[in-house]
């Protein structure tokens, strides 16, 4: 039976005060392995699926005592003191306790369908009213894009080169092909010189973007296509709480008095 590292560690955490007024499931060297710990492991294996059946319970158990019985030898040993553990216990508490704020945080501010959907007007006018088909080939300087759109003009293949001339990897074994996209998701000067080309046209001069120089042709165009609420409300949920986290973190760094040593 396996559990998570981060079960485990919880439980190891948890177990580090030297006594409990709880009740207990088992004793070790007459050391009380606090219930609540078993609880914990139960309840998080359940909500993950886990029927809790008696050689579940056996095995989070077995598990907690031979933590225990390893976490005792390693007091015996002063493991306990050195400052290496001390340093990395403080940081697990931190993460712990830092995880719990951030949990109770997006459980007491959740985000609302209105302010879904209000996300999703936004992106479909960021989306634009036009999406694109094109091809491009990416290289390092505009001197071998310029190279490449000479030998285009004299009725080289597109498709070819791209194969054997783009540095883009997720585009380059498909000639190029970048499929259809909106302008929203290609950067600025690229996006640009793309809705200016006339179909079927390939960029007379070198476009520079942060990537490198590209050579583009337009394959075609149409109104756009955003996709439908349902398939993007997810992401959009997900960005909202972050916005909100970031926005509580802002916040909160505000209000600290924070004094970094130099």
């Amino acid at each position: 039976m396996k559990f998570t590292q981060t079960l485990i560690a919880a439980a190891i955490i948890t177990l580090a005060p030297a006594a409990f007024a709880a009740e207990t499931i088992a004793t070790v060297n007459g050391k009380g392995i606090n219930k609540s710990v078993y609880d914990y492991i139960a309840k998080d294996a359940s909500a993950r699926g886990q029927k809790i059946d008696d050689q579940v319970k056996a095995a989070i158990t077995n598990k907690l005592v031979d933590s225990e019985i390893v976490y005792q030898e390693a007091v015996k040993l002063g493991l306990d003191k050195q400052s290496d553990y001390i340093a990395r216990e403080e940081l697990s508490r931190r993460e712990l306790l830092t995880s719990a704020y951030l949990q109770d945080f997006v459980k007491k501010n959740p985000i609302s369908e209105a302010d879904t959907k209000a996300a999703y007007e936004e992106y479909k006018k960021a989306y634009g009213d036009k999406e694109y088909s094109a091809r491009h080939i990416l290289v390092k300087t505009e001197a071998e894009a310029k190279e490449i759109i000479a030998k285009l003009q004299k009725g080289g293949d597109f498709a070819k080169t791209a194969k054997e001339k783009s540095l883009d990897p997720g585009s380059k074994d498909k000639g190029g092909d970048l499929g259809w996209f909106s302008p929203a998701t290609m950067v600025k000067p690229f996006s640009d010189a793309v809705a200016a080309l006339p179909k079927g046209k390939t960029t007379a001069e070198p476009v520079q973007t942060q990537f490198g120089w590209h050579v583009i042709k337009s394959i075609d165009s149409r109104a756009a296509q955003p996709l439908a609420y349902d398939k993007v409300k997810d992401g959009l949920q997900k960005n909202l709480q972050q916005r909100n986290l970031e926005k509580m973190m802002a916040d909160l760094r505000s209000k600290a008095k924070v004094d970094i040593a130099k």
